[in-house]
């Protein structure tokens, strides 16, 4: 009798499988049903969030050639250095440095590899209009350390129109890219020349940037008050 007695062997396997697998979605929850969500890559121009730097920043080292090379290294990612007078020892004294760079057009929207321009209210304002910047970095010597000083200076070109900031209504095919004044020599259709550069104040966004490269290589933080 037993060999006619049919094998429910498989049908047992099934059933225990399906109880398994409801029992796998009930604690998966509905989260298992939801579609995949695609978040696509942030390709916005807004600067990392950097926490303020003092202006002078201070740097509690006294080797002032490393110092200065950590200095000329950040500020080199930014601008083209024009004139170094390096921190000297002078006796038992050391002197003053400072550090001046070449005006640098702003960069626009159209350069976004270039970090001069940190927020992209500037690289909007340089599209539109012609502006450069330069800096001017000085390392004063200190109890413990030095004081770095870091200026950048904004200039907007003196023109009797827009012509050329990024974008020339005039030459709209031309894209200004350099760093010097424009100069016409046979000036046509009654142009003017530039008469030069017109300083708009300082740009605190880029100086908190380059500071915060110096205080990243050279340890450095708040400058103390000033002793009168």
């Amino acid at each position: 009798m037993d060999g006619d007695r049919p094998n429910n062997a498989p049908l047992r396997y099934a059933l225990r499988a399906c109880a398994l697998a409801v029992c796998a979605l009930t604690v998966t929850g509905c989260n298992a049903w939801q579609p995949f969500q695609y978040n696509p890559p942030d390709f916005s121009l807004a600067p990392p969030v950097l926490a303020p730097q003092s202006n002078p920043v201070f740097v509690p080292n006294m080797n002032q050639d490393f110092v200065w090379d950590q200095v000329v290294d950040v500020v080199d990612d930014y601008f083209r250095v024009e004139y170094e007078d390096r921190v000297r020892l002078s006796g038992n004294l050391l002197t003053e440095g400072r550090l001046t760079t070449y005006p640098r057009s702003a960069s626009t929207i159209f350069e976004p590899w270039n970090s001069d321009s940190v927020s992209s209210y500037q690289r909007w304002e340089a599209t539109l209009q012609s502006i450069r910047r330069h800096a001017i970095v000085l390392v004063t010597p200190t109890h413990g350390g030095f004081n770095i000083d870091v200026q950048v200076y904004k200039e907007l070109e003196d023109v009797p129109r827009p012509q050329s900031g990024a974008i020339s209504l005039a030459n709209s095919q031309t894209l200004r890219n350099d760093d010097a004044l424009l100069r016409l020599t046979n000036p046509v259709g009654g142009r003017e020349p530039t008469s030069g550069w017109i300083g708009i104040g300082r740009d605190v966004e880029l100086e908190q940037v380059i500071l915060a490269g110096i205080q990243a290589r050279a340890g450095g933080f708040a400058a103390p008050p000033m002793q009168f």
